[in-house]
């Protein structure tokens, strides 16, 4: 896909594509492959890469659990991001949440052994959710002492989401488990 042989990072659900340009260009040495459905997003990413002359960079608009089920072979990728993914807060709509079981399973087996899988969301109810969930995968262990949240990284981009999520004085949640 790349053409080389590099660490490979995935972001799902890029929005406009803020932290997966600023990582890509951030380091060149590694690939980053980001997968959303929107596409003005997309747009907005090839338009930032080809303006940075960035080669590092592969997009595809599609539904990420049929790309990750159908095109990533298993242990592909080094890091996972998934930041800020629709919480879907209505009780009804908690089916259409993204970090369900069986999606996390198939995030931990695309992951090689040591690889990351970082998750940041605003929504504290989601977020204590995918705790639960990824602790319970027993391919995953979670990086935070104690089990639990970690600091956020100082190289993830702020995205709309998080942005517009401080305004509305939202405390953000971390989470970061490895393949074992």
């Amino acid at each position: 896909m790349f053409g080389r042989e590099a660490p490979r990072t995935l972001e799902i659900g890029f929005g406009n594509g803020e932290n997966l340009v600023a990582l890509a260009a951030a380091q060149p040495q590694r690939d980053f492959l980001g997968i959303d459905v929107h596409r003005p997003g997309v747009g907005r990413v090839l338009l930032a890469v080809e303006a940075r002359a960035l080669t590092n960079v592969r997009v595809i608009c599609h539904d990420a659990v049929e790309v990750l089920g159908q095109q990533i072979p298993p242990e592909w990728l080094e890091e996972i991001l998934v930041l800020f993914p629709d919480p879907w807060p209505k009780k009804r709509h908690h089916k259409r949440r993204l970090m369900q079981r069986p999606f996390a399973e198939v995030l931990a087996s695309r992951l090689c052994f040591g690889g990351r899988l970082h998750i940041a969301t605003d929504w504290e109810p989601y977020a204590l959710e995918m705790l639960e969930t990824l602790s319970a995968v027993p391919e995953l262990r979670n990086d935070a002492a104690g089990g639990a949240f970690v600091a956020r990284p100082a190289e993830r981009a702020p995205t709309r989401f998080e942005r517009r999520g401080e305004r509305l004085g939202h405390e953000v949640w971390d989470l970061a488990f490895r393949r074992a």
